[in-house]
């Protein structure tokens, strides 16, 4: 029998690994700040030339950038495929907005699927600070309220421990905020329907927290399904009224 040498990995090798890693799980996020050379080689308890090899390799990789006097920062363009002009251009499509919550059932339902499967407590957590803090802002705070719906969805997200879901969901951020941003103005001119939007995503995060994938699933289903459904009524609604006023202003 021929048995094969065993090869020791490089130093800098397995530092590139765990970074790649970090980056990849989202513990390291696009813009963020590497610690400096020397108090991340204390962490990894390697020399710093190894780490300096390592952050030259992922720099070669395009999945960190290097500042003259500034530091290391992970790449802000490893999300950038998903907000480009076209995007911006499709965004601007009203149609488009309902395209895009028919893909937001299949993404954010199978997110919630496998939060209910996989998170764990932490995660649970997360996900109750995460919708609390949008039931903490008043109508004064739109983008604060914007910003906090698209974290619970994200918390969520996480929570699925999918690494393709995670990404996916952080990569079409742009996208989504818009999404909902676009649907938070209409939304929120009726108090009824505020309120019925929030019970929905309540409920999504009781079966989440419960352990109920396919409960999870469905309040994520039926979450998305009741904003379109009111989004064509009120566009509807608008539409008859535009109507009436014409009429009335064309009468002698």
């Amino acid at each position: 029998m021929n048995y094969q040498r065993v090869r020791q990995p490089k130093i800098a090798d397995v530092i590139l690994k765990q970074l790649e890693t970090l980056i990849l799980e989202g513990s390291l996020q696009p813009g963020q700040k590497l610690p400096p050379e020397r108090e991340l080689a204390k962490q990894f308890d390697v020399s710093r030339p190894s780490l300096r090899e390592a952050i030259q390799m992922l720099e070669a990789k395009g999945l960190v950038t290097r500042r003259q006097g500034g530091g290391t920062f992970v790449s802000d363009k490893l999300q950038s495929s998903l907000s480009d002009p076209l995007f911006n251009l499709l965004l601007s499509n009203p149609d488009a907005q309902f395209d895009l919550l028919e893909f937001r059932h299949a993404l954010e339902g199978i997110a919630a699927y496998y939060a209910a499967l996989r998170g764990t407590q932490a995660d649970f957590q997360r996900i109750k600070d995460s919708f609390e803090a949008i039931i903490a802002c008043n109508d004064n705070m739109e983008k604060d309220q914007i910003d906090a719906i698209f974290e619970f969805f994200k918390a969520i997200a996480e929570a699925s421990h999918n690494l393709v879901i995670a990404h996916l969901i952080q990569a079409m951020a742009p996208m989504l905020k818009k999404n909902i941003a676009t649907n938070f103005k209409v939304l929120n001119s009726k108090p009824d329907i505020a309120r019925q939007v929030n019970a929905d995503r309540e409920s999504m995060m009781d079966a989440i927290i419960s352990g109920n994938p396919i409960q999870a699933r469905n309040a994520s289903h039926h979450h998305l399904a009741y904003i379109e459904e009111t989004l064509l009524q009120l566009g509807a609604e608008n539409t008859r009224n535009q109507r009436v006023l014409r009429r009335l202003q064309q009468k002698p």
